[in-house]
């Protein structure tokens, strides 16, 4: 609102009438870049949100399971390789015990015909205070579990929009990191198939996969490509997410995607040299 103000101000100042009017439409720009800047740091909700830091965890671990629960049982049953990849993410993470036992009975609440998808991702949007970059770790592993089979059916895409869209998420967001998740999974694979070998030379697709991984495409410069992997390893950073409010036991998770991101980046360089 200051910036509509103050440029009408101004513009009447220096410009009479029309300058008035032009100093409302920037005053306008600079509201809403302001605006976006600000909703992205989390909004006034970092001020008045209450809840311990346990109580956000709680709320972290209960969103992310049920929310895959339910995006598993999207095609109407829930295939023994998504229950196997819900189990592999909570031994990944380290659960046991009672935090074991409530991810796999918030797998199973997803799973319920009343299941309130909508205000599951509302309240952990605000735990978090609105944190993009937490927020963009819950949909990558949304998409991680959505993808464990290899194909993501129609059901399923869906409603990964429809999670995207609860936290902030645009659509063209969307299909960008579902197609950097897509190459990825192929990426990771190649990985593990030539046993982290640098003697043997990267295929073609492998690279391709590489670049997307990045974010990037194989025409752009060297330096496009320095800059898209330093932006992606600062949003994953380890430290960095968890001290943003991503719980400790997802630490590993964070690892594995800066690790992924630095072995493709160190491809493209490979091949560059």
């Amino acid at each position: 609102m200051w910036g509509k103000v103050l440029g009408t101000l101004f513009g009447f100042l220096f410009g009479r009438f029309i300058g008035a009017i032009f100093g409302l439409y920037i005053g306008h720009l600079f509201d809403r870049s302001m605006r976006s800047e600000f909703e992205q740091k989390g909004g006034f909700s970092r001020f008045f949100a209450g809840g311990s830091a346990s109580d956000r965890q709680a709320i972290f671990f209960h969103a992310t399971f049920s929310v895959m629960g339910h995006i598993a049982k999207s095609n109407g049953r829930v295939t023994d390789v998504h229950i196997q990849a819900a189990n592999m993410l909570m031994e990944h993470m380290g659960l046991k015990g009672n935090q074991k036992t409530e991810a796999q009975e918030a797998f199973r609440e997803g799973k319920l015909a009343g299941f309130n998808f909508e205000s599951t991702l509302k309240d952990f949007k605000r735990s978090v205070f609105g944190r993009r970059e937490i927020l963009q770790m819950f949909v990558e592993i949304q998409i991680q579990a959505a993808y464990s089979d290899g194909v993501i059916e129609t059901q399923e895409r869906d409603l990964l929009y429809a999670v995207g869209k609860a936290l902030g998420f645009s659509d063209a967001d969307m299909k960008a990191l579902l197609k950097r998740w897509e190459a990825e999974f192929r990426f990771h694979q190649q990985k593990q198939q030539n046993g982290h070998s640098r003697s043997q030379p990267a295929s073609k697709e492998a690279i391709e996969d590489a670049y997307k991984v990045l974010g990037v495409s194989s025409d752009c410069s060297e330096a496009e490509v320095k800059k898209a992997y330093k932006k992606q390893m600062n949003q994953h950073h380890p430290d960095k997410l968890v001290s943003k409010g991503l719980p400790p036991e997802m630490m590993e998770l964070a690892k594995g995607k800066t690790q992924d991101i630095q072995a493709a980046y160190d491809m493209i360089r490979q091949k560059v040299s």
